[in-house]
């Protein structure tokens, strides 16, 4: 340690004991349940080289052990998380937010000037508020369209996982699954983001990782306007299911005047209508890979005109533009019919073909003493001549006609059924 116990009252009053860490969301874990363990002046902050109190938790399950790395005071001077020193607002490093916010904090770098000045510091802090960070950062301009883009909304907790066992890597882990550390094939060892500085990081220079995201925010994508001047619809994405369209009007009406808002609660999406070109350009322009609602990142794209819907749907796109991807077990497109031939006949009943396809209807008499006819439906059934005839009905049958199996003279045990009925 750079104070020792011994030291005077005056180097002791300045040490830091706090009761809770200042921590972002992912080096705390997504487990709202943790175990913290607390040491009063530990160590040494790796910024000033003060004694604070020293925090020490696991993040979650199969995760490395955390402990914050600098103290509260320097925590509060550059808004950075105690243990990754990364942006608590954006999540991004120092360097990616000072450039983004124009900011060009020269701190103090000297053991005397570092130390008066971060008493100054801590001083203005206790008199503040606490809602407003101090210092350079707390006079800065509103965040640029790169830190809205580069922004993460959401946690990141791979970031917690253990690092590299040395010994798999060389053949010789004995622990097998009870090691802690991950058997996995290292990175490239030249890569740059292997090889970062603490100090560099915090003072906003000489940062791999921020120079990456400086490089990407370059190259990101734009959203051009399209060419048909009477689309002034903006489609918006990703809405969750409790986002809903008093809000979207609460956040576009800044841009212009709104005509309708059309939500698609079953695929998580809405179509914002402005009255006017302008109103829709402008609000394209602000909220391109920067639009954050209630903490979630929405996608925005314009609208697509009526022609534009049909052909895009017929060539497999949707409505605006993203390819849809083929569902799975749905069967493929049907062939087409066979040609009919007109020549061939129809052979609903499989008839023989050499065979007259005329039907004839024949009916019976009507039953002695009824003048009346039969109305239609009631009379005999329609047969084919070609076919046995029907057996006649029971009034026009001769006498002693055998009618029942049972009466067959050649039906084994007909004759004793015969002397009984007589």
């Amino acid at each position: 340690m750079a104070t020792s116990l011994g030291s005077n009252t005056y180097n002791r009053q300045n040490w830091e004991d706090s009761d809770f860490p200042i921590l972002c969301q992912t080096c705390l874990g997504e487990n709202p349940y943790i175990r913290m363990t607390k040491e009063k002046y530990g160590k040494e902050c790796k910024i000033c080289a003060r004694p604070f109190t020293v925090f020490r938790w696991c993040p979650g399950v199969r995760m490395r052990f955390k402990k914050t790395e600098v103290c509260q005071t320097c925590s509060k001077m550059k808004n950075v998380c105690q243990t990754c020193l990364l942006d608590l607002e954006y999540g991004l490093p120092i360097q990616v937010r000072d450039t983004g916010m124009s900011i060009k904090d020269d701190l103090l770098r000297s053991d005397v000037n570092k130390e008066y000045y971060t008493q100054n510091m801590e001083r203005k802090i206790q008199n503040s508020d606490s809602t407003r960070p101090v210092g350079m950062l707390g006079k800065a301009q509103n965040p640029s369209d790169m830190l809205l883009k580069l922004a993460r909304t959401t946690p990141y907790y791979k970031r917690n996982r253990p690092h590299i066992c040395s010994f798999w890597v060389k053949g010789e882990c004995k622990r097998g699954e009870e090691c802690p550390y991950r058997h996995e094939k290292p990175t490239d060892p030249d890569d740059p983001l292997a090889d970062q500085n603490i100090k560099d990081r915090y003072y906003g220079i000489n940062d791999p990782v921020a120079d990456k995201l400086l490089k990407r925010s370059s190259s990101m994508p734009r959203l051009d306007p399209p060419e048909d001047k009477s689309i002034t619809t903006l489609y918006i994405g990703g809405l969750g299911e409790n986002l809903t369209d008093s809000e979207l009007r609460n956040h576009f009406y800044q841009y212009g005047e709104i005509r309708t808002i059309t939500l698609v609660q079953r695929q998580q999406c809405a179509f914002i209508q402005f009255a006017t070109r302008q109103g829709a350009e402008l609000a394209a322009e602000k909220t391109f890979n920067k639009l954050i609602i209630n903490g979630r990142r929405l996608a925005v794209k314009w609208g697509r005109s009526q022609a534009a819907k049909g052909t895009d749907v017929k060539d497999g796109f949707d409505e605006m533009g993203t390819g849809l991807e083929p569902v799975p077990g749905l069967p493929t497109t049907l062939p087409p019919p066979p040609a009919l031939e007109e020549e061939a006949p129809a052979n609903y009943f499989n008839l023989d073909p050499s065979s007259s396809p005329a039907l004839m209807n024949i009916s019976l008499p009507p039953p002695p003493g009824l003048s009346n006819p039969l109305p239609p439906g009631f009379g005999a059934p329609m047969f084919h001549p070609m076919g046995p005839p029907p057996p006649p009905p029971m009034a026009l049958r001769p006498p002693g006609h055998i009618h029942y199996p049972s009466q067959d003279p050649q039906r084994m045990g007909a004759h004793a059924a015969i002397r009984h009925s007589e």
